[in-house]
C-alpha cells in the first residue's frame, strides 16, 4: 500500500447482457477516496450503487476500467491482477445492512474468526478482538451471542470484525437501515472516527440524508453514473 489514496477508480463500467438485452449498470465511474476519508454514496434503488460497491470490493469484476487500492492496480477491466479472495481478506473490510454475525459464536468469537482464517495465532487473535470490542464500546458484551445483543451492538461487533485485519478500506452497504435515527447516526459517526483515527478509507452506501454532515465527501449515483456532490457536506 504505497500512496495516500485508499481507492481510485478510472472509467469503471459494468455491462450485463449484450445486444437488445444489454444493460449498463455502471458507466465510466471515476472516484478517488483518500486514506482517512469517509465518503457517502447516495442514489435510488437500481442506480448502480451495489454494482459499484461489489466491483471495488473485488466481488463482481467490471467490464472495463481500472481499480487501484492503496496505489496498487488490482483490477484492469475484467482482469483481476491479484488473487481477489486473498486481497479482500487482507485489505478490505465489509459491513452490511444486517450484521451477518455467526449466530452460534459469541461477539469475540465473531471477530476472532476473521483473524484466525488469516493464520493469526489463537492468543493473538483473542487479544486483538478484545482490543477492537473495547475500542467500539462493546467489550462488556464480548461473551454474548448475537441474539442477545441490540441492533446497535451487533453492528459495532460487525465493524470490529471488518477492522480485524487493519484493512485499507471499509465498504459499508446500508449499515444503518435497520437502526433508528439515533443509533444510525452513532454508527455513521463511528465510521468517521475510524477513518480519521486509523487512516482507513470508508465508503458508505446510504439512503439516510440526515447524517450527511458526518462525511468528508458525498457521491451521487443515478442510472449508473456517479458524480461528486458538495451538497450535505459541512
Amino acid at each position: 500500500m504505497r500512496n495516500g489514496f485508499a481507492i481510485e477508480t478510472k472509467g469503471l463500467t459494468k455491462v450485463y447482457g449484450s445486444g437488445n438485452t444489454e444493460v449498463v449498470a455502471m458507466s465510466n465511474a471515476d472516484v478517488t477516496i483518500r486514506r482517512g476519508e469517509v465518503a457517502a454514496l447516495l442514489g435510488p434503488s437500481g442506480s448502480g450503487k451495489s454494482t459499484f460497491l461489489t466491483a471495488i470490493g473485488l466481488i463482481n469484476p467490471p467490464s472495463a476500467g481500472q481499480i487501484r487500492i492503496g496505489g496498487e492496480l488490482v483490477v484492469d477491466g475484467p482482469v483481476a491482477l491479484r488473487d481477489a479472495r486473498s486481497f479482500r481478506r487482507k485489505f478490505i473490510g465489509f459491513v452490511f445492512q444486517k450484521s451477518n454475525l455467526i449466530p452460534f459464536l459469541s461477539a469475540i468469537e465473531n471477530v476472532r474468526i476473521a483473524l484466525e482464517i488469516n493464520a493469526w495465532p489463537a492468543a493473538a487473535a483473542r487479544e486483538r478482538a478484545m482490543e477492537l470490542l473495547d475500542y467500539l464500546g462493546v467489550a462488556d458484551r464480548a461473551d454474548h451471542y448475537p441474539a442477545t445483543l441490540s441492533g446497535g451492538q451487533q453492528q459495532r461487533v460487525a465493524v470490529a470484525r471488518a477492522l480485524a485485519n487493519q484493512p485499507s478500506i471499509i465498504l459499508a452497504d446500508e449499515p444503518t437501515a435497520a437502526l433508528d435515527g439515533r443509533l444510525g447516526r452513532q454508527v455513521m459517526e463511528l465510521f468517521r472516527k475510524l477513518a480519521h483515527e486509523h487512516g482507513t478509507g470508508v465508503v458508505v452506501v446510504t439512503h439516510d440524508h440526515r447524517a450527511l454532515d458526518v462525511f468528508d465527501s458525498v457521491y451521487e449515483m443515478e442510472d449508473g453514473v456517479i458524480r461528486r456532490s458538495e451538497s450535505g457536506v459541512q
